[in-house]
């Protein structure tokens, strides 16, 4: 009964603020990825490894992306909707019966178009799943306020692996989300299964972030060790002893 008075709440607010209730619904589903995330790195550490603290401004980071997304997600899958129709058209036949009248015949419900559909997963996958990795690791790298040249490390290290990992995962649930969820409830289900979605680019941000600041660390040690040595031997050098 709860769950039913939700989805009309839910479809409510969609009818009537669609931009607004994807941005929330979508911002509080990356949140709890990243939060879920943050919960299992602190968990499951090994005991020699120092246990971070929980970034509260990481999970606000992971909102404003889902939430400035989602909106964008409600409109590609009107597009994919209308673009790549799934129900087939069917001209109805009526026959006569023994009075002379005409008997329309029982109708099921109408044949799907599964060509159809294989072509809305594909366009899905080849077109926004890219994008929005690339989306995801650029805002993600601003957010971080990263230099233009580490946003491009962070490219090079993370688009690769996550992508296949995307074509391993989606492509199923997409499936599943087009071919039974109604159109408003779309872009919540496939949040809702990238809970773990999410879980998984937190963890792979996380590691990434932690290497880009360990080169940084690694690069002032560097600087500060080839700058010392030479500052002595000036110091050295200009001193004079007074007899």
């Amino acid at each position: 009964m709860a769950a039913l008075t939700l989805a009309r709440a839910y479809q409510h607010s969609f009818d009537t603020r669609p931009n607004v209730t994807l941005a929330i619904t979508g911002g509080s589903l990356n949140a709890l990825g990243d939060c879920v995330a943050q919960i299992a790195e602190s968990t499951f550490s090994p005991p020699t490894q120092e246990r971070r603290q929980y970034d509260f401004m990481r999970t606000v980071r992971f909102f404003a992306y889902g939430a400035t997304i989602s909106p964008f997600l409600g409109r590609w899958n009107a597009f994919l909707e209308s673009r790549f129709p799934l129900h087939v058209t069917r001209i109805i036949r009526r026959r006569p019966n023994a009075a002379g009248g005409l008997v329309r015949p029982a109708q099921g419900p109408p044949p799907i178009n599964y060509y159809a559909l294989a072509k809305r997963v594909a366009t899905d996958q080849l077109i926004m799943a890219p994008t929005g990795l690339v989306l995801f690791i650029g805002s993600m790298g601003m957010m971080e306020d990263r230099t233009r040249s580490q946003i491009k490390q962070k490219y090079k290290d993370l688009f690769g692996d996550a992508i296949l990992a995307n074509w391993k995962v989606w492509p199923l649930a997409q499936y599943v989300n087009f071919r039974y969820m109604p159109l408003p409830y779309r872009v919540p289900f496939s949040q809702a299964c990238g809970v773990l979605w999410t879980l998984y680019l937190s963890l792979l941000n996380s590691r990434e972030d932690k290497k880009q600041d360990d080169r940084v660390v690694d690069n002032k040690r560097v600087i500060f060790e080839t700058e010392v040595p030479h500052e002595q031997h000036t110091t050295h050098k200009g001193t004079k002893h007074v007899v």
